[in-house]
């Protein structure tokens, strides 16, 4: 498949990680008065609120563990449509009816999964393709927005010092907005999984073979006698966080 976007990899620097803290969040986004209340965020958020900050972002995410709707483990057949319909685009060459079905089909996975990367960046491409920038802006906000919240819970190096996620492909998606190419994640303890590197890049020194992931809040809501089967690994070519000049 060709490649459907060209994104830039632009990060602030992570002066440290802001690892969730579940009593923190918890208090943060049930007190009225808190700016990171969730309804009031969650508005924000769905209404493309540029303002919103790296903080607003952190709550935003792991704040949805606590929502009604948070079910990591439901399907999304609309993500899996989403995915055929993308497959068989050629970027060079899209026709406006194609387009306006993968919008359809995006807009109705990012329901069910309203912060996978892999979908808000898909919703990037499509309003970019069909010619309404603004809109694609706001998607790509979204996005950047996500991702630099799971960076920055952690630095990944080790199974102490992890990422964390809500679903299991977000942690694939946060890769390769990354640009690192990967193996079979392998579980290490009961919350932590790592991502093995193929091409281990050496960092202060010492060789980074791996990135670690924390899933501990995707089996909170785990269905009774529920056996979790991982989808299928289609990766959205060249996922990375966009800047707009």
């Amino acid at each position: 498949m060709k490649r459907l976007l060209t994104l830039l990899l632009l990060w602030p620097l992570l002066l440290a990680a802001k690892t969730p803290v579940e009593a923190d969040i918890l208090d943060r986004i049930t007190d009225q008065r808190s700016p990171y209340y969730y309804t009031g965020l969650w508005m924000r958020y769905t209404n493309g609120d540029r303002t919103l900050t790296d903080d607003d972002y952190h709550y935003l995410y792991y704040g949805y563990a606590y929502q009604e709707a948070y079910k990591p483990f439901a399907t999304n057949p609309d993500m899996e449509q989403m995915l055929v319909l993308a497959s068989g685009i050629d970027p060079d060459k899209t026709d406006r009816e194609t387009l306006e079905a993968l919008l359809r089909t995006a807009r109705a996975a990012w329901e069910r999964d309203p912060f996978s990367p892999k979908i808000l960046n898909m919703l990037t491409f499509v309003h970019q393709a069909l010619g309404d920038k603004e809109q694609a802006e706001l998607w790509a906000a979204r996005m950047n927005g996500v991702v630099r919240a799971i960076i920055g819970s952690g630095d990944g190096l080790t199974q102490h010092t992890p990422r964390h996620i809500l679903w299991f492909d977000h942690a694939n998606d946060v890769m390769a907005a990354e640009g690192f190419a990967h193996g079979k994640a392998r579980v290490v303890s009961r919350t932590v999984e790592v991502m093995p590197l193929l091409s281990p890049p050496v960092i202060d020194g010492k060789k980074r073979k791996g990135i670690y992931f924390d899933f501990s809040r995707i089996y909170r809501n785990k269905p009774e006698g529920y056996t979790y089967k991982r989808d299928r690994t289609w990766q959205f070519n060249n996922l990375k966080p966009r800047t707009y000049k």
